[in-house]
């Protein structure tokens, strides 16, 4: 099972809401546990060392950047989603400018964020072009799968 299988595993269990999965083969075996705590990856093989990670599960919405009001219509605006579980970072360092800011114009493959899952830092990249009009999540926040990010006007 390599480290993609593992994510997508990981996507399932928290959208089922199980508590708790059990995958063992010949040479591998993981297991997954939600519910309140960090989910828990461990996988064993022979004659390699334990891997342990964890990853926080976020157990309600982050607080936006900028929230948005009621009466505002945000139907004509595009919402980029996080692709996993992970933690939220606008740039790669604390050091780095941030990859987008509110006013930013973005075109499909411009890195907008990094989330880290298990130690692994992804860069998502924009599906569409346009102008970031929201940031929808503190930096260094936990992000659940499919949860919105930013909203983008399209150009």
């Amino acid at each position: 099972m390599d480290i993609k299988q593992i994510q997508e595993l990981i996507k399932f269990v928290s959208r089922s809401g199980v508590n708790e999965v059990a995958i063992e083969q010949e040479n591998f075996k993981i297991t997954i546990k939600t519910n309140q705590a960090p989910t828990v990856v461990q996988a064993t093989v022979p004659q390699a060392p334990l891997v342990q990670a964890a990853a926080p599960v976020a157990t309600a919405p982050t607080a936006p950047i900028a929230a948005i009001p009621a009466e505002e219509d945000t139907s004509k605006y595009i919402t980029i989603k996080s692709p996993m579980i992970g933690t939220f970072y606008r740039s790669a360092s604390p050091e780095k400018p941030m990859f987008v800011n509110v006013g930013d114009e973005v075109g499909i493959g411009k890195v907008v964020c990094i989330i880290e899952a298990m130690k692994l830092f992804n860069e998502i990249e924009s599906e569409v072009s346009g102008r970031i009009v929201k940031i929808l999540v503190d930096n260094a926040s936990p992000v659940e799968y499919d949860q919105p990010l930013f909203l983008v006007e399209p150009i």
